[in-house]
């Protein structure tokens, strides 16, 4: 019995510690501090566990059941509702998630009665194990309900969200399956089937690699704290196991395993080491880059804009009437120095971004006005093309919203004045639409189109589609990356769909409504 004690405080210590590292390395984060509640629902969990193994009497032993199931009732609630706020979907999916901690509370109020235990009854090798009441079998359904809808939630947004949020997820969906699927083995013997808790000790493992993806690319140092820890404790426990064993035998064997995991461990925390090592080296030439890119940028932006001022003039005949001859070359000079402007213009915002000097000015805002200012703005352009530029409105207008309006203007200004530039026949249309918490602008054209390649990088940095790349070879690929992060910034979305080659492409920009 010893491994369901010593693995419950391992689970027990790991959530406790791990769930107050998370809350302290950012305390205003609305994340961070329901990930200290889910870390809680763990710890109310185990930390009872720890008194069933070694239990003299019935009643310690019962006492012990009842309370680990306070935590195991709340567990996945907890979890859903940080996986609601870490997703922002809390405003969508809050009925469900109060659902939860109705019957939460309903459930918790039954543990104390045989309704939920019936009684504790000597089972295979355990002196005492739990007869499930007849609302046991209901709190298994809301406790795999609420982990399977969580999971469903998280694959959900794998397909939309950034590279960085698609990693987080990633893990977060690992630690998720692995301890769900170990703490399951707590369940079959209440239903005579004979597979032992086995598996209670992978909560652990949940709680850390969720805390992992939390804290992932903002706090890389941690990676070797909690590797140590983890390490540690586990070679502990086996050490524990080792020293205990029954029989020689069995010590020899546990002894073999304490020597390759201990082995194994050390080349763990050695790579580890070597990879914060290798990132330090990598995140201070970055920096170096970025700073080089914004003292180049802003000793360009000074002489562009002269030069532009200049040519302008002349063109309008202020330095006198120019020969017919010279009139294209000037304009075709006019327009190449205006790329040259828009590039470092973007090239500024992507230090400043990368730099965490760009901050928001939000003001209440109506996106309508934004867009159709957009439209009068653009309209030469597409008519140049004889293309259509047209701008679908709602029915009913869309409530205003706070945004930072120049950002936004920015971002819609550049994929429209994309969608003119890589269409030749038909147009742009842009619609404006309201789904539940969210505003949405809507860009579809009948251009080149895009493959589903060209979609999973079209927002990195310096990556722009193969097809737009032979049409319009002035562009940088970085606009769009920025457009990007300004969303983001928002706490929007910005994604592409686009069903291949000559079919068009539609881009959603996603704002969620805020109050003032």
């Amino acid at each position: 019995m010893s491994f369901y004690y010593l693995s419950s405080l391992l689970n027990a210590l790991t959530a406790t510690f791990i769930g107050f590292f998370v809350y302290f390395n950012n305390r205003r984060s609305k994340t961070n501090q329901l990930f200290v509640l889910f870390c809680m629902g763990v710890a109310l969990w185990a930390y009872p566990y720890c008194f069933w193994p070694g239990a003299q009497d019935k009643a310690t032993a019962l006492l012990s059941f009842q309370l680990l199931h306070i935590g195991a009732i709340f567990l996945p609630i907890f979890y859903l509702h940080f996986v609601l706020v870490w997703l922002d979907l809390y405003q969508e999916k809050k009925r469900v998630l109060k659902l939860g901690y109705l019957a939460g509370l309903i459930l918790s109020a039954f543990v104390f009665t045989p309704l939920f235990i019936k009684d504790m009854v000597p089972k295979f090798s355990f002196r005492y194990w739990a007869e499930p009441g007849i609302l046991y079998h209901f709190f298994l359904f809301i406790f795999f309900s609420y982990a399977i809808y969580s999971v469903y939630l998280l694959i959900k947004a794998l397909p939309k969200a950034d590279e960085t949020k698609r990693n987080q997820i990633k893990y977060v969906l690992i630690g998720t399956i692995v301890g769900y699927l170990g703490g399951a083995t707590n369940y079959p013997l209440w239903y005579n089937i004979p597979i032992p808790p086995i598996g209670n000790w992978t909560a652990t493992i949940y709680v850390g690699i969720v805390a992992y993806a939390i804290i992932k690319h903002h706090l890389m140092d941690v990676r070797i704290v909690l590797t140590e820890f983890f390490v540690g404790l586990i070679a502990l426990l086996l050490l524990i196991e080792t020293v205990t064993a029954e029989t020689v035998s069995a010590g020899l064997y546990r002894a073999g395993l304490f020597v390759v995991f201990c082995i194994f461990g050390y080349l763990l925390i050695k790579s580890v080491l070597n990879e914060i090592k290798l990132r330090e080296k990598l995140e201070i030439a970055n920096n170096a880059k970025s700073e080089f890119v914004s003292i180049a940028s802003h000793q360009l932006r000074t002489p562009l804009t002269a030069v532009k001022g200049y040519i302008s003039l002349m063109i309008e005949g202020t330095y006198g009437k120019l020969p017919p001859e010279l009139q294209k070359p000037l304009q075709n000079v006019y327009e190449s120095n205006e790329k040259l402007i828009n590039l470092v213009n973007d090239l500024l915002d992507l230090s400043r971004l990368e730099a965490g000097k760009i901050e928001l000015s939000p003001t209440l805002t109506s996106l309508e006005k934004i867009v159709s200012s957009i439209v009068d703005d653009l309209k030469i352009n597409a008519d140049k093309k004889r293309l259509y530029l047209k701008l679908i409105k709602p029915r009913k207008p869309l409530p205003e919203i706070m945004i930072d309006q120049p950002k936004v203007r920015q971002v819609v200004l550049n994929i429209v004045d994309n969608a003119i530039k890589y269409t030749k026949d038909g147009g742009i249309t842009i619609k404006l639409k309201k789904t539940d918490s969210r505003e949405q602008i809507i860009i579809s054209d009948t251009g080149i189109g895009l493959a589903q390649d060209e979609i999973k990088n079209l927002f990195q940095m310096f990556s722009r589609g193969a097809a737009g790349a032979k049409l319009h070879t002035g562009g940088s690929g970085v606009g769009l990356h920025v457009a990007k992060k300004f969303i983001e910034m928002h706490q929007g979305r910005i994604w592409v769909e686009s069903e291949g080659k000559n079919k068009g492409s539609t881009f959603y920009i996603e704002l969620p409504i805020k109050p003032k």
